[in-house]
């Protein structure tokens, strides 16, 4: 935000109320537009027009205030800075780079402290893709800088620009300086501004027709979310929802990350940015930061900054997702931003709704759910981008009945659920598949058969019938016991048992099993279904489930995860073929018996 705007309207504070601030005398000020507060210019934005008086949320920490100090608008909404070097940066809520604000104030952030969230004085390389004498209309692609060793950064031609190029650079540039001046006499710098709250242009949308592949078998075959859908991951505390998110940002097959933490402990974020630049992106094992860029409001930092906080961190993907990339936006937590937004609306003493959550909350959060989506970018080129949207819900006491779920559940194509006893059981993800739901499968059926295999559909459909019977059946054993089922039962429990320890437990840490490729879960599913089978054929004969568990087979079943993605598919045929062969000898032996 430029501090130095025209400054048109200006009035003094009148009451001050946590981050709440009215001011009187504000003749003419417009909602949603923002204002330097107090002595030390403070950065706020009106979110409440009355008569002279403008009530105005503060972005920083408001003690100290006083009565009677001026309040200045910028007359312009909340902005957000776009261009080359978001990459790898860690900023606030309101865009201010965390790490400029340390070198300049140090560690602990005064009240007033500001920076440009793009350093205007910074050299890039630019390579012209425009000509002199060419037409250009917006979201043409002006010219290419490198961005990071991984991203090339497309420099856009902005919404609401075009003309006949007069003149374009080549070579070093900086922000400071226009890359291309049009006939007329517009220009187009390396750097442009969008406000946060208003969702970027497109030429059109695009209905999801391909999931997000995020190499954890649970999401990807069982709970999938297209690319540029949204999932909501609601769990209680310790139930894994950071782990989920660090996991997804680092192995999900998208082209940038957006991770905003919102409202979460400090110590969790210090591990994000101490751990971040270490882990290697796996596709181009570079650092997995040079395609990420990091938006933090830790719980002891205003609370203002974090209502605005998901809106800066979306505008910032839309702004990638308009160059053609497929972007992912990881929220940890919406339900901390929920929480910012009922102090908020208690400040302004409106009515409260449900929980003490002001009643459009939402609506609020619809509208950041709504920015999702895939979408043909506008310019030249025939782009498409996505973004897809996964936050973290962080509901009370594990309720999912409270409003943020719900309101969360209104918009969220995918749910997944994480379950307090898997988590307690060292089961990651902690994902409850009976309670958790996927809208996009059937959208996404076709591109598992022409991409995965024909035979997948009826092999999940089959996995998740045999998990439903399971439950079914454990409610009965809570009566009976387990050795009151018939045999065909109790192998239904064995099976589920172990399609829960080898399908569904997956481990963030270990290098082969942590990324697993689409058709290596396949496989996985078809040995462990062909397995069954034969166990069930077997028990038709008239055969005892104890001897039949007792064959080598199971045990290669339980540990085939640590097979790498390479030759899965060939060690998997080699494991029914030598399942098939078991089994026969066993006929062969009741046979001679």
């Amino acid at each position: 935000m430029d501090r130095e705007a025209e400054r048109e309207i200006r009035g003094r504070i009148e009451t001050v109320s946590g981050p709440t601030v009215v001011a009187s005398g504000m003749v003419g000020a417009r909602m949603h537009t923002t204002c330097l507060v107090g002595e030390a210019g403070l950065l706020g934005e009106i979110i409440l027009v009355s008569g002279e008086r403008a009530t105005i949320q503060v972005y920083e920490d408001t003690t100290g205030l006083r009565l009677g100090e001026e309040v200045v608008s910028l007359s312009q909404p909340l902005l957000a800075r776009l261009g080359p070097g978001l990459l790898s940066r860690v900023f606030d809520g309101v865009e201010r780079p965390l790490e400029a604000l340390e070198a300049v104030f140090g560690p602990f952030i005064g009240r007033g402290c500001g920076a440009e969230p793009l350093d205007p004085d910074r050299t890039w390389g630019f390579e012209p893709r425009k000509a002199r004498g060419e037409r250009v209309a917006p979201g043409d692609v002006l010219g290419v800088v490198r961005e990071t060793e991984a991203v090339e950064h497309r420099v856009l031609v902005p919404p609401g620009m075009s003309g006949v190029v007069r003149e374009i650079r080549s070579g070093a540039v900086t922000g400071r300086e226009p890359l291309c001046t049009l006939e007329g006499g517009g220009e187009i710098g390396l750097y442009q501004e969008w406000p946060v709250r208003v969702p970027r242009p497109s030429a059109g949308e695009l209905a999801p027709s391909e999931p997000l592949i995020t190499g954890q078998r649970v999401f990807d075959t069982l709970l999938p979310v297209a690319r540029g859908g949204t999932a909501a991951v609601p769990g209680g505390f310790g139930t894994g929802k950071t782990v989920v998110e660090q996991t997804l940002a680092r192995f999900a097959k998208v082209d940038i990350v957006v991770y905003i933490g919102c409202g979460e402990r400090g110590n969790e974020i210090t591990d994000i940015l101490t751990e971040f630049p270490e882990l290697r992106d796996p596709e181009t094992g570079l650092s997995l930061s040079e395609r990420t860029v990091l938006i933090v409001n830790t719980s002891n930092m205003p609370v203002a900054a974090r209502e605005a906080s998901i809106f800066t961190g979306i505008t910032i993907a839309e702004y990638y997702r308009d160059m053609g990339y497929h972007v992912a936006l990881m929220a940890d937590s919406i339900s901390r931003w929920a929480e910012a937004l009922r102090e908020i609306s208690s400040r302004l003493e409106e009515m409260p709704g449900e929980e003490g959550y002001p009643p459009y909350l939402a609506t609020r959060l619809g509208r950041f759910y709504e920015r999702a989506g895939v979408v043909r970018c506008l310019g030249d080129g025939g782009r498409t981008g996505s973004v897809t949207v996964i936050s973290a819900v962080s509901p009370p006491g594990g309720d999912f009945s409270e409003p943020v779920t719900q309101a969360s559940l209104r918009f969220a194509g995918t749910l997944w659920a994480l379950d307090r006893d898997l988590a307690h059981r060292r089961h990651f993800p902690a994902i409850s598949v009976e309670g958790s739901f996927s809208l996009y499968y059937d959208e996404l059926a076709d591109w598992y058969t022409d991409n995965v295999s024909p035979e997948l559909d009826g092999l999940r459909a089959r996995f998740l019938s045999l998990l439903q019977r399971e439950m079914e059946l454990k409610e009965v054993m809570q009566i009976i016991g387990m050795e009151g089922l018939q045999e065909k039962d109790r192998l239904v429990i064995e099976g589920a048992a172990l399609a829960r320890e080898v399908f569904l437990r997956q481990s963030a840490y270990d290098e082969v099993d942590a990324f697993c490729t689409p058709q290596k879960q396949f496989w996985m599913l078809k040995a462990i279904m062909s397995y069954l089978d034969a166990m069930e054929a077997a028990l038709s004969r008239g055969e005892y489930l104890e001897s039949l568990l007792e064959n080598p087979i199971r045990a290669k079943l339980v540990t085939m995860h640590s097979v790498p993605n390479e030759g899965f598919a060939d060690f998997c045929r080699r494991l029914i073929d030598e399942l098939e062969v078991h089994f026969a000898q066993k006929r062969g032996e009741e046979g001679g018996r």
